[in-house]
């Protein structure tokens, strides 16, 4: 009885922990919420740079872009929220660009 109370008290921690860590990706050092730029300049940007975009969120204090790029490749990206500035781009666990690589 009590091992099955503790896994069911568990269960919730376990997922506020998950979500606390994102996905660990990415990280940035973005500062004030009040210094980012809005998800809707990212996708301005990113379509007036030939991208097709599907879905903008929060992760780890960066914005995850999901769409395609002007290759056509289907992707997720990571950008900086203050500069908007490109620092991951990844397909299917493979990485195809990497600020500073």
């Amino acid at each position: 009885m009590k091992k099955t109370l503790i896994i069911l008290l568990s269960i919730p921690l376990m997922a506020l922990f998950a979500q606390a860590n994102a996905t660990g990706r990415m990280t940035c050092d973005s500062g004030e919420r009040s210094s980012w730029k809005s998800p809707a300049e990212l996708e301005a940007k990113m379509k007036s740079d030939g991208w097709t975009v599907r879905r903008i969120k929060e992760d780890g204090g960066c914005y995850e872009a999901y769409g395609t790029t002007p290759e056509g490749q289907r992707v997720e990206a990571y950008f900086h929220p203050v500069t908007l500035e490109k620092l991951l781009v990844a397909r299917r666990g493979e990485i195809l660009f990497r600020k500073g690589d």
